[in-house]
């Protein structure tokens, strides 16, 4: 099996010492790059474009490319060969079912993470993603219990305004059916977003067309 190219990122070095060690040891792996921020991960990405990405959820970020979802969303996008092991002390499940519907190779609960990690390297140097103790037994998209609590969450003018967005209108385009201005719409539909945990207009569309609230 050839050796598989690994970048590490994380914004405290002795984590890093253990995860150089561990990855050292394994056969399968090549370590090419270690970063402490999202602008170092970055730069390491480009110059190595490594197989496997190990990286913090929360790191010190900047305007471009941030941390927690926003970066990972950007390394998705940007890097779609690299499957993405993400480290984190996030324990809300919300959160990492986003992860993991983002299209992450797995999620490690910082607090296991050296008795996961051998396994996570394992499942991925043989092509399966590692579905680990911080995993949810369930997508946020297939439980209806927490999308009726997410969709509960939102205003009648936020529902009124995704609504009409699924059914293919811009935002100025809805501001002119319900005589409101632009601005007043798009900040409905931001606010929408962020109570819905969605990063962007295709990821808000994917959801509310699965959810379905409107029976559409």
């Amino acid at each position: 099996m050839r050796e598989l190219k690994v970048v590490i990122a994380d914004d405290h070095p002795v984590v890093l010492v253990g995860l150089r060690e561990v990855i050292q040891r394994d056969k399968c792996f090549n370590l090419v790059g270690e970063a402490l921020n999202s602008s170092q991960l970055v730069e390491q990405l480009v110059v190595h474009q490594p197989a496997l990405l190990i990286t913090d959820f929360n790191m010190p970020g900047d305007e471009t490319y941030g941390d927690g979802l926003q970066l990972i969303e950007y390394l998705i996008e940007h890097f779609a060969g690299v499957k993405i092991l993400v480290l984190t002390m996030e324990s809300n499940p919300l959160i990492i079912s986003r992860l993991l519907e983002m299209g992450v190779a797995g999620v490690i609960a910082k607090n296991h993470i050296y008795q996961e990690i051998g396994k996570a390297l394992n499942a991925l140097a043989h092509g399966r993603p590692y579905a680990g103790p911080a995993a949810p037994a369930t997508s946020v998209i297939s439980n209806p219990k927490v999308i009726d609590e997410r969709f509960s969450t939102l205003s009648p003018r936020e529902v009124e305004v995704l609504r009409l967005f699924v059914a293919g209108n811009s935002v100025g385009d809805i501001a002119r059916q319900l005589n409101r201005s632009v601005k007043t719409v798009s900040t409905h539909k931001v606010s929408a977003m962020h109570k819905l945990e969605v990063l962007n207009d295709h990821a808000l569309l994917t959801y509310c067309i699965k959810a379905d609230p409107w029976n559409l």
